[in-house]
């Protein structure tokens, strides 16, 4: 009796292992599914996906810094004889910080004062002798034109006329000197005038006051100390009400700044890093006029108000710059976002008790919403709190 023979080929065993890998694999995942199905719910949080308008923002970091910052020196040389501040204190426009020793500076008003007194009296007794002069030259005149009539007639010789003539242009030369020393006086009694002024001047310079509003630092020079006019700082005083924030932005984003400039004010917002307080907002004042090459950034400032002296110069800030707003955008909650590899998604729960995970688009950013370009609908639910025990298809129930 002949026995058929089964042919089997080198690759009979491969389609038998790869035949039973599929099995086992479709058995597992069977029972991923059915454990899914089976799984409790998961307790979860959900909000709705809503249309509305979503300001289009710049976020970055930035830095505060004084409107105004006044180094004080002082303006004449002497002994700090007292010092009338604490340092870091609020101080006033006019307030009276620093006061240098003010005797030198009296002696030298009452010299300058004598030397414009002294003068001042030459000058009168100048113009008594100008007005004598001038008496005599009128009358010594008057004399020399009667001579020369008489000399004429024959009544006084021509050598008497004459020299009745030589004394009148005499008393004329007189009144011509009297005239320029009035002259030199006056020029004397201005520079005197201006002696004495300059005298008050740096009197008054000894009183060295606030010329801003603003808050003190450190002094440099305790009292008792020789200062020299202009020499050394004696203290800085910053002005921080209001204040500038300085930032920068990408070199990218400066056409986009630029087109919106042109519709208004720009508006900034400002917190400390890491607050959950409501941010500050001001208004964008200054533009830098050129990017800078090394960075590729371009500087900003924003001012703000500070009314309340919340914010110190040198401290650093979370800033907001708001360009324009977006209408119609889908929005949800930012905390309903969530990162994986394949990028950003939310779990939206459906009508069955279930969620779906959908990969998302994220748009501009607000507080703590979030637009949506792609991947959600106006009117879904997104889950919000729960979804570390998601996956797509899990059963979920809502907290109360």
């Amino acid at each position: 009796m002949q026995r058929k023979q089964t042919a089997c080929g080198p690759g009979a065993g491969l389609y038998l292992i790869l035949g039973t890998a599929l099995l086992a694999l479709a058995g597992c995942s069977a029972k991923s599914a059915t454990a899914v199905a089976s799984a409790p719910a998961a307790p979860v949080r959900v909000a709705a996906a809503i249309v509305q308008s979503m300001p289009v923002e710049l976020r970055t970091i930035g830095s505060v810094e004084a409107f105004i910052t006044i180094t004080v020196k002082s303006q004449v040389g002497g002994v700090l004889n007292k010092v009338h501040f604490t340092e870091g204190d609020a101080v006033r426009t006019g307030q009276l910080l620093f006061q240098i020793d003010t005797r030198p500076f009296e002696q030298a008003v009452r010299q300058a004062e004598a030397s414009l007194a002294r003068d001042q009296a030459l000058l009168k007794q100048t113009e008594a002798t100008l007005a004598k002069d001038q008496a005599q030259h009128k009358y010594y005149e008057a004399q020399a034109k009667r001579y020369e009539e008489l000399a004429k007639e024959g009544v006084f010789s021509k050598e008497q006329a004459d020299q009745t003539r030589t004394e009148a242009s005499a008393r004329m030369e007189a009144v011509r000197a009297d005239q320029a020393t009035l002259e030199s006086i006056g020029a004397t009694l201005r520079a005197d005038q201006a002696t004495l002024d300059r005298a008050k001047l740096d009197l008054a310079y000894c009183s060295i006051r606030s010329p801003i509003d603003g808050r003190t630092g450190s002094i440099l020079v305790k009292q008792g100390n020789l200062v020299k006019a202009t020499d050394v700082e004696l203290v800085t005083i910053r002005q921080i009400q209001p204040v500038y924030v300085t930032f920068s932005i990408a070199e990218k984003n400066v056409s986009n700044l630029r087109s919106k400039m042109g519709a208004g004010q720009l508006l900034v917002k400002v917190a400390e890093q890491g607050s959950k307080e409501t941010p500050v907002e001001g208004a964008l004042a200054f533009i830098e006029n050129t990017v800078d090459e090394a960075t590729g950034t371009l500087k900003l400032k924003a001012k703000f108000a500070n009314s309340a002296a919340k914010f110190w110069p040198g401290q650093i800030l979370d800033v907001t710059l708001r360009l324009s707003e977006k209408p119609n955008s889908v929005v949800v909650p930012s905390k309903s976002l969530q990162t994986g590899q394949s990028g950003d998604f939310v779990y939206v729960m459906k009508a069955d008790n279930t969620v779906e995970m959908r990969t998302v688009k994220v748009g501009a950013r607000s507080g703590d919403l979030v637009a949506v370009e792609s991947g959600v609908e106006a009117g879904e639910q997104v889950v919000t709190e729960g979804q570390l025990r998601l996956t797509s298809g899990s059963k979920v129930r809502l907290l109360s």
